[in-house]
């Protein structure tokens, strides 16, 4: 599934005093723009006021403007239609409010500040984008819940299932799917809303196009990523190859590295800073999705709110999984390639099935071959926005917000190991 990030309240960061070295806030409609204005002492122009406010606490600005957002959707979908609105709307406002980090929109964000201070126009885009982007997470995830049959989602009924409750006493014999025909739909209006914020944006001509162009792409991205997961599962493709391309479509890009990209666009990011970002942030959104595959056998998040093994259940092929496949057919491990063979995509998995498979994970060494994995990719992340041209308050936030999706400590070696043959590089010991 697209990797969730854990539900929970959001956290308001302290601003940096470096982030505005006269202590003098400027007002936003000052338009204050990198290399233009008066300068602080340090040679940069000052951070305006609000630009400080939002850097202390992305999320919670993205979740106000998506509050206000979301009660003109129910309103105006009331407005068609009373049942509609109620049945859909609202439940789609409510799933997009009820949870998360907004991981995406911090990203964006500190993708647009990369380069300095963003003036009026650029703010109000990145946050708009930023809507837009926990909305196309919400369609994600709510037809993901579909598509693996999840009775749950951030600790509350699945929408499919809240839906097939709410009518269970009144649909007729045979109506068995209106909670999955439903939630589809309710998918579908999260990802209409995403598509109009991203639409209604007032952007010069020099970034509009490659705005468009970013936000088409990361879309397809998504679809492809959830697309060859489910084929995976219905072939029980067991290929590095395949498990490393899903994990980046279905996350290195759509979680990290495409809204860096969208912030650096609007922010008019150089190409060698473009291209600093878009590798770091590829990095580390692998680095997010081998953590979420960890977590989902291991159980090591705490934050979680579904049963352990839930991707074993539904036959992902996850990498760590690939990988323990691989590395038991390599040594000819019969007894490993049995369990694996026998627990793999059964719903009804239970603990000491999968006890077993976890011991297949550790004695092949895929456990440990993911972790140093991880290690290694946010190693090499750090490294790209450490030799990159960043504003010094940016690159401190990303190298933060990179290593905390990847619950990954900072290497204290600095090693960096470029792991663009990941697949094949991950059988050899």
């Amino acid at each position: 599934m697209p990797a969730d990030e854990a539900t929970g309240a959001t956290t308001a960061v302290a601003p940096h005093d470096a982030a505005d070295p006269t202590g003098h806030g400027l007002r936003a409609d000052d338009g204050l723009r990198p290399g233009t204005g008066p300068l602080a002492s340090n040679g940069h122009p000052p951070v305006p006021a609000r630009v400080r406010q939002i850097d202390a606490e992305v999320a919670q600005t993205v979740e106000r403007r998506l509050d206000e957002l979301l009660s003109r959707r129910v309103a105006q979908a009331t407005a068609v239609d009373a049942t509609f609105g109620a049945d859909v709307a609202e439940r789609v406002a409510h799933f997009t409010r009820g949870g998360g980090r907004r991981i995406r929109p911090q990203f964006l964000w500190w993708g647009l500040r990369a380069r300095g201070v963003p003036g009026p126009e650029q703010i109000d885009a990145a946050l708009r984008l930023g809507v837009a982007l926990e909305l196309l997470q919400s369609c994600a995830l709510i037809h993901d819940d579909v598509m693996d049959q999840a009775p749950t989602r951030r600790g509350r009924p699945a929408l499919h299932v809240d839906y097939a409750a709410q009518y269970a006493s009144s649909a007729p014999p045979g109506r068995h799917r209106f909670g999955e025909a439903a939630a589809v739909l309710a998918g579908d209006l999260a990802l209409a809303w995403a598509d109009d914020e991203a639409a209604a944006l007032e952007l010069p001509g020099r970034y509009a196009g490659r705005v468009r162009d970013t936000w088409s792409r990361m879309r397809m991205e998504m679809v492809a990523g959830q697309y060859l997961d489910i084929q995976g599962e219905a072939t029980q493709t067991r290929s590095l190859t395949q498990a490393i391309s899903v994990a980046c479509l279905k996350t290195a890009l759509y979680t990290v590295e495409r809204p860096l990209q969208l912030g650096a666009i609007l922010g008019d990011a150089d190409p060698r800073t473009q291209r600093a970002l878009g590798a770091a942030g590829r990095g580390a959104g692998l680095a997010f999705q081998l953590r979420n595959d960890l977590n989902d056998v291991f159980g090591g998040d705490p934050r979680r709110d579904t049963p352990a093994g839930g991707d074993l259940r539904a036959g992902k092929p996850t990498y760590l999984v690939a990988l323990a496949h691989a590395r038991a057919d390599a040594d000819g491990d019969r007894d490993a390639l049995r369990v694996l063979k026998r627990c793999l995509g059964r719903p009804g998995l239970d603990e000491t099935e999968l006890a077993d498979v976890r011991d297949v994970l550790e004695r092949t060494g895929a456990r440990r071959s993911v972790e140093e994995k991880i290690r290694r990719l946010i190693a090499r992340s750090m490294g790209e926005l450490d030799t990159a041209p960043l504003d010094a308050v940016a690159r401190a936030r990303l190298r933060s917000l990179m290593r905390r999706a990847a619950e990954a400590p900072l290497p204290t070696d600095g090693a960096v190991q470029d792991l663009s043959d990941a697949a094949s590089e991950g059988v050899a010991r």
